[in-house]
């Protein structure tokens, strides 16, 4: 039999599956109960692997039993098992979703009923492929099917009671890959993630906040019910909300401005009381700071009372009679009292210090902004200008559409109404006239205003440039004037303060011309000043592109013309020389001021 003699539960399925009574080696039975007519123990019928309802794989069998398989009876063919003891039949990687396998070892006198009479067993045949080459596939139902189907890989075939090698073989069973398989799969696949998909987006759903609720459609009955929740607190958020829709959506007219602009004035109202209970917020916090200050203060004074307690339990007097133990924890206590203390009064006087800095942020203001107070008070009467006159043309446009709407309602109204309509029109009329003028009134005194602006930033510009220019060339005048002697100083002194009186006449608003002087402009006393400075500083002269040169890098809009006529002009100021001979000949411009102002 193949089987050892040790293991008396292999021995006894051995000679059951033969309808012996199983008897041990000294003769006596195994199983008492053993019931030689059926080749079976009482009460259980045959166990079969291949029985409908029951799993193609047996139960656990322990590690120390070899799993038998049992002999199959059919029809046309007998299996044998193969031998318990022998490895398992080799195996290829299972594809997924696979219902199909692939046997080998089939007899060369096999038939396609045969192996549906073998196999059919295993489960519901869904088709075999049979080849002349003694295997085939068979594809199942089911994958489990499968499974089943594997359980016969080993066992020997024999067709009827033949032995001839033609009616005999051995099951090869193995996993075979079917392209159907695959796709069955991944149909099932792909309808498991569109489950979870659907059921993600459930919980999702489920999970998600609900939408607010639609805003409902402009109509005077809901512009009606809006502007009532306008004037309540609580429903106040809600019909902002839907003013502003309302407003987006394009829902002004002119037949709607006039109940949108009392929607809006509420809104504006709205502003007052939000004002109003922030002050008594900040009220009630005040009161609450204060009334945490006077319970921090009080508790102050008890740790006060309670350190000079222990200040005083620690003097001699008293100190002597504690005993060791009671001094250590005394001592303890104090510092840890003395620790809480300190950490209040910093918490204290840290508020103190911060109401103290509020104080003196009130009071005090910054230096750099009174500096900039006259340019910022223009720019601030020019700002409030424009919103008055933005302000004022909202208001000519909710006059306009009034007197169209007016318009309107006279033509459909009755004759009797004629007299009070054509009073309102006038005074109508007469408002939208004052309006007008009133409107143009403060459009010229905003553009004068911008102009002023704009000309005192323009003076400030040159006047600041003119210092800058004017420091620089101090600075070499110096340096020149260390190495030259006492009345060019004395020159230096008095174009200098030539040029500083052109720069007061050009701060002061007031403007002062000669008719009879050459020189015709505050622009043209300054290039005077500029080009006597420079020339005192080049004593030998300088040619006419270098002045220019040097005057284009202070305003780029001079030209060589513009200088060398006032230049001539001025000819007892500055004075032409020829130097050089032939090819070298040049023009050089000198200053001459000081001997003009001796001829003169």
């Amino acid at each position: 039999m193949g089987l050892p003699m040790s293991d008396p539960s292999a021995w006894a399925t051995a000679m059951n599956n033969l309808g012996m009574a199983p008897m041990g080696m000294t003769g006596q039975p195994l199983l008492p109960d053993f019931d030689p007519a059926l080749g079976m123990m009482t009460g259980i019928p045959p166990i079969n692997p291949m029985m409908p309802g029951l799993g193609i794989v047996p139960p656990p069998i322990p590690p120390d039993m070899p799993a038998v398989k049992e002999i199959i009876h059919c029809k046309s063919c007998t299996l044998f098992p193969p031998n318990p003891h022998l490895p398992p039949p080799a195996t290829r990687e299972r594809p997924p979703g696979c219902k199909t396998v692939f046997v080998g070892g089939l007899p060369e006198n096999g038939t396609e009923q045969i192996i549906m009479e073998v196999f059919e067993q295993c489960g519901e045949v869904i088709a075999i492929r049979k080849s002349k080459k003694n295997f085939c596939h068979i594809r199942f139902a089911e994958e489990f099917m499968v499974d089943k189907a594997l359980y016969l890989s080993g066992y020997r075939i024999r067709l009827g009671s033949s032995t001839d090698k033609k009616d005999t073989g051995r099951l090869h069973v193995d996993f075979a890959q079917a392209r159907d398989d695959l796709y069955e799969w991944e149909c099932k696949q792909r309808m498991l993630a569109r489950e979870e998909r659907h059921r993600r987006r459930l919980a999702e759903e489920r999970f998600r906040p609900p939408s607010p609720p639609p805003v409902v459609h402009y109509s005077d009955h809901e512009c009606s019910v809006v502007a009532e929740k306008l004037k309540d607190d609580t429903k106040f958020s809600e019909a902002i909300q839907t003013l502003l829709t309302w407003i987006e959506r394009g829902e002004v007219n002119r037949r709607t401005a006039n109940n949108f602009y009392s929607m809006i004035q509420s809104a504006n109202s709205h502003i007052r009381r939000l004002v109003n209970e922030k002050a008594a917020h900040e009220k009630e916090m005040e009161e609450a700071k204060e009334k945490f200050k006077l319970a921090l203060s009080g508790i102050l004074v008890q740790f006060e009372q309670i350190v000079a307690v222990y200040h005083s339990a620690s003097k001699q007097k008293a100190w002597d009679h504690f005993t060791k133990a009671q001094r250590k924890n005394i001592s303890v206590w104090c510092k840890q009292a003395e620790e809480i203390r300190n950490i209040h009064n910093d918490e204290l006087m840290g508020i103190r210090r911060e109401e103290e800095m509020e104080m003196s942020d009130e009071e005090i203001e910054d230096p750099a902004e009174m500096k900039e107070t006259e340019e910022s008070a223009l720019v601030s009467q020019v700002e409030a200008l424009k919103e008055e006159n933005d302000s004022l043309r909202w208001q000519l446009d909710a006059y306009r559409n009034e007197v169209e709407l007016l318009k309107q309602e006279q033509g459909k109204a009755s004759r009797d109404e004629d007299t009070t309509k054509e009073q309102q029109m006038k005074l109508l009329q007469q408002a939208l006239q004052g309006m007008q003028k009133h409107l143009l009134k403060v459009q010229e005194e905003y553009k004068k205003r911008e102009a002023e602006l704009e000309k005192v930033k323009e003076d400030k510009l040159k006047i600041e440039t003119l210092l800058e220019n004017l420091k620089e060339q101090q600075s070499m005048a110096d340096e020149e004037d260390k190495e030259g002697d006492v009345a060019e100083c004395q020159g230096n002194e008095s174009s200098t303060s030539r040029v500083c009186a052109c720069s007061q006449e050009k701060e002061c608003p007031v403007e002062k011309t000669l008719s009879n002087s050459p020189v015709r402009s505050e622009r043209e006393v300054l290039l005077v000043g500029i080009i006597s400075t420079f020339l005192h500083v080049h004593p030998f002269g300088a040619s006419i592109e270098y002045i220019c040169s040097y005057l284009q890098r202070l305003d780029s809009k001079i030209c060589t013309a513009e200088v060398e006529v006032l230049m001539t002009r001025l000819q007892n100021t500055f004075r032409q020389e020829l130097s050089g001979v032939g090819a070298s000949l040049e023009k050089r411009w000198k200053f001459c001021g000081f001997d003009g102002l001796k001829m003169t």
